[in-house]
């Protein structure tokens, strides 16, 4: 009697497509070489020796090329895609802000992991500074910079590039999952306040009921009431004070300082108060009649006089 042991093979269990290894990263101002590779920088794709397209090549593999890089010193990870390979055997080449995202340090080691991911629909991102609110239309900023990258991670802070001067933004939230791809993607972008940003304080307008004592008339004696006519005080030459006291004059409304609200304002609407009391329908009538051009309506003079004649 015979009896047959099945061996646990990898090759029985089906050709592995899955790349993992680990690289020294550097960042992108290491690159040697005559040209200026600043262009890294501005984007989420990172730099891989030739090694690895020959091995990549050689799996079954998902296409657009995407990444998982992890810091398994500090437990910190994010996602990328892939630009050149033309970097050293050993090394790989990263944009500085993702080497802060990672806790990284030159010549620190990193995992490099082929993943799939799925396509974005939604992502949040927060300035990390109000300085953003300066650009006139951010949204247009941002998608002109995120063509530079492959796929986002929630948690990541990502640097963009704009008028000479960098921007970076948190990724907040991601939809439908914590790491997507933004390839060839229709995605909804949100922006939530950026850090350190206080809203301006809005002072609530209200209108100021006027008290007792300001609606009372008799208070209008203790206003500035400005100049008023013949309310001084005159001098006899005999040395007498009899009949110089000056008799009290009535006030007036007219000198009263005080503003007279218009209740038909409107905003945006200017009126020129050209004469407050309107005038009689009598001088009204009278403007016009003298205002009327007629035609041939004088009155002629003869040079004779109308008489008998001698």
């Amino acid at each position: 009697m015979f009896s047959f042991h099945v061996f646990d093979h990898p090759m029985s269990r089906g050709f592995p497509n899955r790349f993992s290894t680990q690289y020294r990263c550097y960042s992108v101002s290491m690159l040697a070489g005559p040209n200026d590779r600043s262009d890294v920088e501005k984007g989420g794709k990172i730099i891989m020796p030739p090694s690895a397209l020959d091995q990549l090549s050689r799996l079954n593999i998902t296409y657009p090329m995407l990444f998982k890089l992890t810091n398994k010193n500090s437990d910190r990870m994010t996602h990328c895609g892939v630009l050149e390979f033309v970097a050293d055997e050993g090394i790989c080449y990263l944009p500085h802000w993702m080497m802060q995202n990672l806790l990284l340090e030159e010549g620190g080691l990193v995992q490099v992991e082929s993943v799939n991911l799925m396509v974005a629909t939604y992502s949040k991102f927060q300035p990390q500074s109000p300085d953003f609110l300066d650009i006139t239309n951010p949204k247009a900023v941002l998608e002109n910079a995120l063509r530079n990258f492959a796929c986002l991670t929630t948690g990541d802070v990502v640097a963009i590039n704009y008028n000479e001067k960098i921007y970076e933004l948190r990724v907040m939230e991601t939809k439908p999952d914590k790491a997507v791809s933004i390839i060839e993607c229709d995605m909804n972008v949100d922006f939530d306040a950026p850090l350190g940003y206080k809203e301006p304080e809005r002072r609530p307008q209200h209108q100021e009921e006027p008290t007792e004592e300001e609606a009372d008339p008799t208070n209008y004696a203790d206003m500035d009431l400005g100049f008023r006519a013949f309310t001084g005080s005159g001098n006899r030459l005999d040395g007498k004070t009899k009949g110089i006291e000056p008799s009290p004059v009535p006030l007036d409304p007219s000198d009263i300082k005080r503003g007279i609200p218009n209740y038909e304002f409107k905003v945006g609407r200017i009126t020129f108060i050209r004469n407050s009391k309107p005038l009689p329908r009598k001088f009204l009538d009278d403007d016009d009649a003298l205002n009327r051009f007629i035609a041939f309506s004088g009155e002629g003079q003869s040079l004779r006089k109308k008489g008998r004649k001698p």
